[in-house]
């Protein structure tokens, strides 16, 4: 067993609930947004004040057409969002590492296709772009039913480096689980 699995507590995957992410929730979001593992796949680096927290949560209607905090027991232990391109959505999220490996973003990556399905009119594709490393991250997206679409090579710009992206997507007549 590894050691890190030894630390995790189970959790009731009946509990896992998306909500819009709120000011109130500064204290959780600053315990994976100040996380370098977290932050390891991701464009941002760590933040590091709770004014950056703050920024974070204002910017929320500027930067996605949707987000909302994953919610465990009502603690907002990561973040999903959705940004905008022409019938298109580009799906990203994260989530505290102490809670990996559980099926947490497998339950919220489902919650949200559904809804975005059911709440943006005319939308034809989520798309979510994912590092070649993060073999994690892939593993839900095809729990979740995207399909993997190819390697695009130097695509992404992560903490000053090119790195290959895995493009996986799911559309609107795609079978939904």
């Amino acid at each position: 067993m590894h050691p890190n699995e030894m630390e995790k507590e189970s959790v009731d995957l009946t509990q896992i609930s998306l909500r819009p992410l709120q000011f109130s929730d500064l204290d959780d979001l600053m315990v994976w947004r100040n996380d370098e593992k977290v932050a390891r796949f991701c464009s941002w680096e760590p933040n590091t004040t709770k004014e950056d927290g703050i920024k974070f949560i204002q910017d929320i209607p500027n930067k996605f057409v949707w987000c909302r905090a994953i919610c465990l027991k009502g603690g907002a232990i990561g973040c999903i969002s959705l940004t905008s391109r022409e019938k298109a959505v580009e799906l990203g999220y994260v989530i505290a590492s102490k809670y990996w490996g559980q099926g947490i973003a497998t339950v919220a990556v489902k919650q949200a296709v559904k809804a975005a399905f059911n709440e943006l009119e005319e939308l034809e594709r989520v798309e979510a772009l994912v590092d070649v490393q993060n073999v994690g991250s892939q593993r839900v997206l095809e729990k979740v039913g995207f399909q993997r679409e190819g390697i695009l090579r130097k695509y992404g710009f992560v903490k000053g480096k090119s790195t290959d992206m895995v493009m996986f997507s799911l559309l609107s007549t795609d079978p939904q689980l």
